[in-house]
């Protein structure tokens, strides 16, 4: 991930923006080296342990069963390990970059008035809107919306270190209903957010997609006709795409696919139209 982010140094970003879920990383580094220890013990008392498996098996089988255990206790901790460290690079230099390359979307921010960040969690990508719209000279403003009144004083707090809180506003709020009124924003983003929608139902239920294509329909109920939306997410980004043609949406664009908490993620990208249009819409896909 190397040491810097374009002119920022990654000591400062994780100071700024720590680890999200680090009971997850807890979990898969605890777990990792039970079984770098577990396999150790099988590669210093291998002897010791086909001497007690000959009760149990032949003398051939017993040797084979000890070596097919501590190798699958081996791969088993490389694997842990491996996805601890996605993990960690997923959970802040991956979500920087990204939030780098989804505001790199929108042309021009001098002329974005209003933006909508939906799920706005620490405020990485909240921020880097908020540093476009500064860097600018833009009088516009950023909200960010999570569920947690808790989660947004913490993201208003990253936002003064990065010294763009005065173009920043957090609300709670429930997505599914968004608290604002049609046509009211120039631009939406939302990052490895809407596949959380309905995850109670559970991921591949009925009801946990229809509520992602409710958040959907609210998205393009907010952003103003002409306006533009990114989104990136996991897993479910097939059924994003075919929701958003059916609600005739313009320039409907999926980015190559970058693989993020081991998982598949696109960037979805789509404009409002300025008046609706029936028929089909081209999309342009880069599945990889």
């Amino acid at each position: 991930m190397g040491k810097t982010a374009g002119n920022r140094d990654w000591t400062q970003i994780y100071a700024i923006y720590g680890i999200q879920q680090w009971q997850t990383l807890v979990f898969l580094l605890f777990h990792a080296f039970f079984f770098s220890l577990l396999s150790l013990l099988f590669l210093i008392y291998f002897d010791q342990i086909c001497f007690f498996l000959d009760s149990f098996f032949l003398s051939g089988a017993s040797r084979f069963t000890a070596g097919f255990t501590g190798a699958v206790t081996a791969l088993s901790a490389v694997c842990l390990l491996f996805a601890a460290a996605n993990f960690v690079y997923s959970d802040v230099p991956l979500q920087y970059e990204m939030a780098q390359r989804m505001v790199s979307s929108v042309s021009d921010w001098s002329c974005v008035k209003t933006a909508l960040d939906l799920g706005c969690g620490r405020g990485i990508l909240l921020n880097a809107v908020a540093t476009q719209l500064k860097k600018t000279g833009s009088s516009g403003r950023v909200v960010g919306l999570d569920r947690s009144k808790r989660t947004t004083l913490s993201t208003l707090r990253t936002a003064k270190l990065e010294g763009v809180q005065e173009y920043v506003t957090c609300r709670e709020g429930d997505v599914r209903t968004l608290p604002f009124g049609d046509n009211y924003f120039d631009v939406v983003v939302s990052s490895v957010f809407v596949h959380t929608v309905g995850k109670e139902h559970g991921q591949k239920s009925v009801e946990a997609a229809a509520e992602r294509m409710r958040v959907l329909g609210e998205i393009v109920r907010v952003v103003k006709p002409g306006g533009l939306c990114v989104v990136w997410d996991l897993l479910h980004v097939p059924e994003y795409v075919r929701r958003l043609q059916e609600l005739k949406m313009e320039d409907i664009r999926v980015s190559e696919r970058v693989t993020a908490f081991m998982a598949g993620s696109h960037i979805v990208t789509f404009r409002k139209p300025s008046e609706l249009v029936a028929g089909p819409r081209e999309v342009r896909l880069d599945w990889r």
